[in-house]
């Protein structure tokens, strides 16, 4: 077996696979368990009592986290006008209409985030076989398709990430890095649960906030007591 096989197994030895930890326990043990030589990302998966294949059970939005995700966000803006040069004062990385659309078809992906003014989504629905299964297609329901460009360069520069249930029923997402620290992790965790539950189904019956589990880049999966994220959200 390779060293990092060997590795990997020391570290999942140190988390106890049938013991559900509170929120800060799974926190700390998670940044105690990080071993890459790189600042590791801090993903969270929730798994929610929906169905995703009923359309009033689709789980989709936006959250600003506190204290941002700790890496450099490169955002494309399709506007014209006045709103492009909107973008560009609020920091978008790269502004365009037709011409951005063109040099996509031919491959060019050196973004993280697109944005849209509405009267561009004619244009951008071109691309949309190539942005929407790498989650980069703008939508309205996360606040991407929006005439005020300004306010959505500044909120995914700032940390703002998006999210949306997959057909298991699981909202994935990264809330950090190893670096951030146990507090700020936390603060961000929250801020993404919180926003979770507001945007519960009414049609969701039984317990929403199913199972929780959070792991880092290189590391095993820590499960979170949904009773204790109850009591941390109440």
């Amino acid at each position: 077996m390779s060293q990092k096989g060997k590795n990997f197994l020391k570290v999942k030895s140190q988390v106890e696979p049938r013991r559900r930890y509170t929120l800060q326990e799974a926190i700390d043990l998670s940044i105690a368990t990080a071993r890459a030589k790189f600042d590791e990302t801090i993903d969270i998966a929730v798994r929610l009592g929906v169905n995703p294949a009923h359309a009033d059970q689709m789980v989709r939005g936006s959250v600003v986290l506190p204290h941002g995700l700790g890496k450099t966000i490169r955002i494309l803006v399709f506007a014209k006008g006045e709103k492009e040069k909107e973008a560009l004062e609020a920091g978008a990385d790269l502004v365009g209409a037709d011409e951005l659309v063109e040099k996509i078809k031919g491959g060019w992906l050196e973004f993280d985030k697109v944005v849209a003014t509405p009267d561009m989504m004619g244009s951008v629905g071109k691309i949309g076989k190539i942005l929407g299964p790498r989650g980069l297609m703008p939508n309205p329901k996360v606040g991407t398709v929006t005439f005020d460009v300004a306010n959505a360069v500044a909120e995914l520069k700032a940390g703002k990430v998006e999210f949306r249930v997959e057909k298991a029923g699981i909202v994935h997402t990264p809330v950090g890095k190893v670096s951030f620290g146990a507090e700020k992790i936390k603060d961000n965790i929250v801020a993404l649960l919180e926003m979770i539950m507001k945007l519960k189904p009414a049609s969701s019956k039984g317990i929403y906030m199913r199972s929780l589990a959070i792991s880092t880049t290189m590391g095993p999966g820590v499960k979170i007591d949904p009773v204790d994220i109850r009591g941390v959200l109440a």
